[in-house]
């Protein structure tokens, strides 16, 4: 792929470039990959959540760590995290592990903004993705929170194909990187809020029949009278459902899609051609997502003398 070529060559635009703790904290990416690892062992879903917060960064104006403050009553800082966007996301907590061993290796050095990107590269490793993928550092972190912006830039998941692509183009991706960003889907799970609307009061034509009936046994219905739609899932992927592959792909061709979004690219004539591509080869499904990631991670960062290297990637460094 021309993106891992790109990325093979060592530098990149906005200041960003390969082993760029080489001098200043040599270990960096290996604690990274260690702590990555750890937690994967203990706690199989980090390596999900690592892929779904860089995204969720990235997406919102820049690769800058904005998503990993929290709100601060005593500053008006809102927190990403408040969003309805944001709904679902977890193991935050796990992301102050990652920097704890950071800090206590190389003291205010190595950013939460470059943990966020080593910490999806690796965890797409542990998910059995693609490896290795040569990922770019050297960026810093926003002394605010994107709150407001959230709802604007992070798709939803009933958004049309042309409103997704047009989200992804403005951060240089196009249709085939789409598809295979959105492959991430083949781990993880979705919550019944935002399935119920293709379940009920009839399923949505767009599924196979069997699996549709199988999302009802697993989502209550909208009126249900105690209503467990935010904590009941169905996950997105049951017969290899924490491996990321091209079962996605797969999937989407048999009409299993969960999300509206989903399904919309096996029809969509902009989409479909490398949907089947992909659900055909696992090794280019692979090979573009890998060139994808990396690209989604470059957009907009802030380097140089922007912002700052937070020492606790919860809050602004005091003053």
């Amino acid at each position: 792929m021309a993106g891992n070529a790109a990325a093979a060559s060592g530098d990149g635009g906005g200041g960003l470039r390969l082993n760029f703790y080489s001098e200043s904290c040599p270990r960096a990416e290996q604690i990274v990959k260690e702590q990555v690892r750890r937690l994967y062992e203990e706690h199989g879903n980090t390596a999900v959540s690592w892929l779904r917060a860089l995204f969720h960064d990235c997406t919102v104006k820049s690769c800058d760590a904005s998503l990993l403050l929290e709100t601060d009553a005593a500053t008006g800082l809102v927190s990403e995290q408040a969003s309805p966007r944001s709904f679902g996301m977890r193991n935050f907590k796990y992301v102050g592990a990652i920097k704890s061993a950071l800090e206590r290796e190389c003291p205010g050095t190595v950013s939460c903004a470059d943990l966020l990107a080593l910490a999806a590269r690796d965890g797409a490793a542990m998910l059995g993705g693609p490896s290795p993928i040569p990922m770019r550092t050297g960026r810093r972190d926003a002394t605010a929170s994107q709150y407001g912006e959230v709802e604007r830039y992070v798709p939803n998941h009933n958004d049309t194909v042309s409103a997704v692509l047009s989200r992804f183009a403005a951060m240089g991706l196009g249709a085939e990187a789409v598809v295979a960003l959105l492959g991430a889907h083949s781990v993880g799970r979705v919550h019944c809020s935002n399935l119920v609307a293709r379940l009920y009061p009839a399923v949505d034509g767009g599924f196979e029949p069997a699996y549709g009936a199988y999302l009802r046994g697993r989502c209550p219905t909208a009126d249900a009278r105690e209503d467990t739609r935010d904590v009941a899932y169905a996950r997105n992927d049951r017969a290899t459902p924490m491996v990321l592959d091209n079962m996605y792909h797969k999937n989407l061709l048999k009409g299993r899609g969960l999300l509206l979004v989903d399904q919309r690219l096996a029809s969509d004539p902009r989409t479909a051609p490398f949907v089947k591509k992909m659900a055909a080869d696992n090794g280019y499904f692979g090979e573009t997502f890998a060139a994808a990631l990396v690209r989604m991670s470059e957009n907009g960062p802030l380097t140089g003398g922007q912002g700052e290297v937070r020492k606790d990637c919860r809050f602004v460094n005091a003053k």
